[in-house]
């Protein structure tokens, strides 16, 4: 039986660097639990004779915001379905959030440093190429030969979800692994989508979407730090993208790397502003301090200085990312999985799941992201690249690519795209991409958690102390 040392007197160095992450983390874990409801509930409905009609039927009602003749919901002149609005608009605000994950990433997060992110970004790759591969050689020559994607991408919350029921004998280190390659697969993912998603291109519609991303990149440049400024515009963008042929979810991510970085004042002056403002609270009375009684108005305005030098020290880019979070994770992605991991199996033949699209699509997750994810991250490591994570060995790293296998949401939705918007043949095709996308990231995620249950040490990782 293996426990990891007691080195409780180094921990506390890890509270303070990894608290952002943990914060992440965290977020993401829970939001995976919520995700697992949403599929879980789903499949039932969706098999329940006496209701699943309404369920397949609730999802084709026409979505309107309209003012006259304009319908801000409408592609192509046609109004959007329930489904096509969380597909094409809420998956937007989904994606948002990604970019906005991506650029902080890049600027100060795990992509900051090129030798810590190498080893993620390899591994990424080889999650990304090698189920591509297995795909495509199981479905060469066959009419679903086009969904050779489904099976590229990693699920951060259901992931993450996994983790969390390992508790603290997980170590930090190899979360963050997992969340890097995460957010390095969700940007193969995006330049899939954009160079094989889009349909006919309306050049005027593209050509007033791209002056929406030059005003805001004029406006990031100007400084400007309303929020509003950068949503309103950003709507518009997503509304020329929609109607002009390039897929709408790639406007949610160009909207988010125009959102500016910088904060408005540096910490150093929010420092000296706070201490200013505090001061006064030390020459007050204690009684008058300790009194429940309203504020005063000299109290009232030191703490609206307070506040005032909050909201600029925080960039717009961190503030948006931490208020869409818990929308994102607990509202956006639940209501898409509800919506489209709906499948009808009652008259499935069971031997479907093995064979076809369902198989080359398990294949890819359960196999595919394994051996692309550790054969390139065991390269990287043994020819010198890159440094294996901190408290972590080969099983370790096994199990995590194996949860890497685990492709629930980008999977499902580049799954659509490939096969949603067709004849019956198509929407039958779809059936079985989900099949095999719900049981290969099942399994996955079932290999994946054993693995790491018997052979993580017992005990705290020595980086997975919680913070105060």
């Amino acid at each position: 039986m293996k426990f990891y040392p007691d080195i409780s007197h180094d921990t506390a160095g890890f509270t303070g660097i990894f608290y952002a992450a943990r914060q992440a983390l965290r977020r993401h874990a829970s939001g995976g639990n919520v995700l697992i409801a949403a599929t879980v509930l789903a499949l039932v409905v969706a098999n329940i004779p006496a209701i699943n009609g309404y369920y397949f039927d609730f999802w084709q009602q026409e979505v309107r915001l309209q003012i006259g003749d304009f319908n801000l919901f409408s592609h192509s002149g046609h109004p959007m379905t329930l489904l096509s609005f969380i597909n094409d608009a809420l998956m937007a605000i989904f994606f948002f959030s990604i970019g906005l994950e991506i650029k902080r990433e890049i600027l100060v997060g795990e992509l900051a440093s090129f030798r810590q992110a190498l080893l993620p970004i390899v591994a990424a790759v080889g999650g990304m190429a090698v189920p591509v591969l297995i795909f495509w050689l199981m479905s060469r020559g066959t009419d679903y030969t086009g969904g050779a994607a489904i099976p590229m991408a990693t699920d951060i919350a259901f992931s993450l979800g996994v983790l969390a029921m390992l508790g603290r004998r997980v170590p930090l280190s190899l979360k963050i692994f997992l969340t890097t390659l995460a957010v390095v697969d969700d940007i193969g993912g995006i330049i899939v989508i954009a160079a094989f998603y889009s349909t006919h291109i309306e050049i005027n519609m593209l050509a007033l979407g791209l002056f929406g991303l030059l005003v805001l990149m004029l406006g990031q440049a100007m400084r400007m730090q309303s929020k509003v400024f950068y949503l309103g515009v950003g709507g518009a963008v997503w509304f020329m993208f929609l109607n002009s042929g390039i897929h709408p979810t790639i406007a949610g991510v160009l909207v988010a790397f125009c959102v500016p970085a910088k904060p408005v004042f540096e910490p150093r002056r929010y420092i000296k502003m706070i201490r200013n403002a505090m001061s006064h609270f030390r020459q007050e009375d204690e009684e008058v301090l300790t009194r429940r009684t309203i504020l005063s108005k000299d109290q009232l305005n030191w703490l609206k200085e307070v506040e005032h030098a909050s909201d600029k020290v925080i960039s717009p880019l961190q503030e948006l990312e931490d208020s869409l979070h818990p929308f994102v994770n607990y509202f956006i992605v639940p209501v898409f999985a509800f919506a489209n991991a709906g499948i009808f199996l009652l008259d499935t033949d069971p031997l479907s799941a093995v064979e076809g699209i369902s198989l080359a699509v398990m294949c890819g997750l359960v196999l595919g992201k394994f051996l692309g994810i550790f054969s390139f991250s065991w390269l990287t490591v043994k020819l010198g690249w890159a440094p294996m994570p901190a408290h972590s060995n080969w099983h370790m790293m096994a199990s995590i690519a194996m949860l890497g296998g685990i492709g629930f949401t980008v999977s499902l939705f580049i799954a659509t795209l490939s096969f949603g918007g067709g004849d019956a043949h198509q929407l039958a095709l779809l059936d079985h991409a989900k099949l095999g996308i719900v049981l290969g990231s099942l399994l996955s995620g079932i290999l994946g958690f054993v693995w790491l249950h018997y052979t993580l040490p017992h005990g705290v990782a020595p980086d997975a102390v919680e913070p105060d």
